[in-house]
């Protein structure tokens, strides 16, 4: 079976131009068998063949079942050639033919026409724009609400792929399709899933968005994809859950859907990115004293079990939590304190730099700083001023600064005032201050300026 593809192509050609609609057909679906077989060459060649045929003229003489049958083949073309056929297939003008049928079709023509589609928008991106500029996001989302079954699914990845442009996105929030991209996140295969979880994201950002996602019940959606999604589709969920939750109004919700013990797993996993979202979320999710309460205990566990990579960024998050004004110290009262100096002695020098800034951070409250002394930092610290990093070296300057106000501390400490990575750090540590007290100054006197003029 090696036929001579030119010879078909042009016996195809002479069939469709002048054979009765039957032998059409035959060689229409003739060619959809051996798609798969034929050269891209002449694939590409047979496109504006079959383009004609569903175009919007008279002199096609192509009935609805014979117009079925060349999207079909359109469809098994367009899954050949690495995208290609389906960039040429788009530019053919027979995507737009497509979008033209599809509103008042119905039965296995709608089927096949949706299909076609949904193979055109996932292979080409410029097919995307395509669709997009020639009210195809109109089309699809008047078809969602109606569609059931198969048809459905295939609608709403549809709409995952292109809510990947801008256009799109601003165009679903006023024709009250944002419902339909929520569901979209919800099932479907994972790649769509994630597109819809991504274009979820980028929305979020402004506030009536966020809004009208979470009322839409998008919280659940994402901690499921959070939960069950793939590498890259957990990285996505997560950064869109960091996008939702930067709003003290959910930060409660998305707790409470059971986001903080995945963000736990997130920082954990292999991914620097992962840990990144993780991070970023926790600094969020940490303004509410439980929801830090709950980090904490997380991190914790980190800091005993985790690999040096999940380490560093558990300390980079009790770094955060440090400067958090709860009614509690979160960090002293979850125990991380005597882990976090027993990781000073860390072969890994991130681990040691991550945790001595946290350490430094923390010794600035009175209480986390008596907690530090009695785990044992002071003598950690000290041996650290002679370290090769310079951040560890003004990790640990900055944290002996602050024991050194400590009465019980200062006759250790005074023997080191006078190394040049202490003195350095006190004499930055004097000028912040003072550009503070500047700061504060200027904005008191701008403020009495301010009502005087207005008295």
């Amino acid at each position: 079976m090696n036929p001579n593809w030119e010879e078909a192509l042009n016996h195809l050609e002479m069939v469709i131009d002048s054979g009765p609609e039957a032998m059409r057909i035959k060689a229409i679906f003739k060619l959809a068998q051996l798609s798969n077989h034929a050269p891209v060459s002449i694939l590409g060649s047979a496109v504006p063949i079959l383009a004609n045929l569903i175009a919007d003229h008279s002199s096609n003489n192509s009935s609805l079942y014979l117009q079925g049958v060349v999207v079909y083949c359109l469809k098994c073309i367009a899954r050949q050639g690495d995208g290609r056929l389906a960039t040429e297939i788009g530019q053919s003008g027979a995507l737009l033919s497509i979008l033209r049928l599809l509103p008042e079709s119905g039965g296995s023509f709608q089927r096949v026409a949706v299909k076609c589609l949904w193979c055109l928008v996932n292979l080409c991106d410029d097919n995307r724009v395509i669709v997009a500029m020639n009210g195809g996001l109109e089309i699809i989302v008047n078809m969602l609400n109606s569609s059931m079954g198969s048809v459905r699914r295939y609608l709403l990845e549809i709409l995952s792929a292109l809510s990947l442009l801008r256009v799109v996105r601003r165009g679903l929030v006023g024709l009250d399709g944002l419902r339909f991209l929520v569901e979209a996140a919800s099932f479907g295969n994972m790649l769509s899933r994630e597109r819809a979880c991504q274009a979820i994201g980028l929305l979020g950002v402004t506030r009536r968005a966020r809004r009208m996602l979470v009322d839409l019940g998008v919280i659940p959606v994402l901690v499921e994809l959070l939960r069950v999604g793939d590498s890259g589709t957990k990285l996505v969920a997560g950064n869109s859950l960091g996008v939702i939750s930067a709003h003290i109004d959910y930060i409660g919700p998305v707790a409470q859907a059971g986001a903080i013990p995945l963000f736990a797993e997130l920082i954990q996993g292999p991914e620097p990115l992962g840990q990144e979202v993780a991070e970023d979320a926790f600094c969020l999710l940490a303004v509410a004293e439980a929801n830090a309460v709950s980090i904490a205990e997380h991190l914790v566990r980190i800091l005993r079990e985790g690999n040096d990579e999940a380490k560093a960024a558990a300390a980079n998050v009790f770094w955060d939590l440090s400067g958090y004004k709860h009614s509690v110290s979160v960090v002293r009262n979850s125990g991380a304190i005597p882990l976090l100096v027993e990781l000073l002695g860390s072969q890994s020098s991130e681990v040691r730099e991550t945790v001595s800034g946290a350490i430094a951070q923390l010794s600035y409250n009175g209480a986390d700083q008596e907690a530090l002394i009695e785990s044992g930092a002071v003598p950690l610290l000290l041996e650290l001023l002679n370290a090769d990093s310079e951040e560890l070296r003004d990790n640990a300057a900055e944290a002996l600064i602050n024991f050194n106000e400590d009465p019980l501390q200062h006759e250790r400490i005074s023997q080191v005032v006078d190394h040049p990575s202490f003195r350095s750090m006190q004499d930055r540590l004097t000028r912040i201050r003072a550009s503070d007290n500047q700061t504060v100054r200027s904005m008191r006197q701008m403020t009495i300026e301010q009502l005087d003029r207005e008295a």
